[in-house]
C-alpha cells in the first residue's frame, strides 16, 4: 500500500462506516451543512438519539464526521478526505483498468 493509503482511518472503518443506509443518510445530511447533534438527531425522528449518537461514533472513529464544541452545542461537519481516499484507491483505479479493457477490446 502506499503512503496515501495510510493516513487517516483504515479503510476498513471506512467501509463499515459507508455500509449503514442510516450512516450515509447522516452524511447525506452533513454533506449539505454542518448541524449540530441535536438538529442531526431531530432529522431522523424514526430513531432515537442514543442510536443515532451509536451511528456517529462509527462516522467519528472513521473520520468521516468532525465535532468541534461551541459553548454548550456539539457542531459537526463532513470530512470527505476518507471518501476521497476510497474514490482514488478502488474507484478510480478499477475505473481505469475498465477503461483501458474496453480501449484494448475496441482497438
Amino acid at each position: 500500500m502506499t503512503d496515501a493509503a495510510h493516513k487517516g482511518p483504515d479503510d476498513d472503518l471506512v467501509f463499515k462506516a459507508l455500509a449503514a443506509p442510516l450512516r450515509r443518510r447522516m452524511l447525506d445530511a452533513l454533506k449539505d451543512e454542518p448541524l449540530t447533534t441535536g438538529a442531526l438527531c431531530a432529522r431522523f425522528p424514526e430513531v432515537d438519539r442514543t442510536t443515532v449518537l451509536q451511528h456517529l461514533r462509527v462516522l467519528e472513529k472513521a473520520e468521516l464526521v468532525t465535532g468541534r464544541r461551541v459553548g454548550r452545542e456539539r457542531h459537526l461537519a463532513l470530512a470527505p478526505l476518507p471518501i476521497k481516499r476510497i474514490h482514488d484507491r478502488w474507484i478510480g483505479e478499477y475505473a481505469r483498468a475498465a477503461v483501458d479493457l474496453l480501449d484494448r477490446l475496441n482497438g
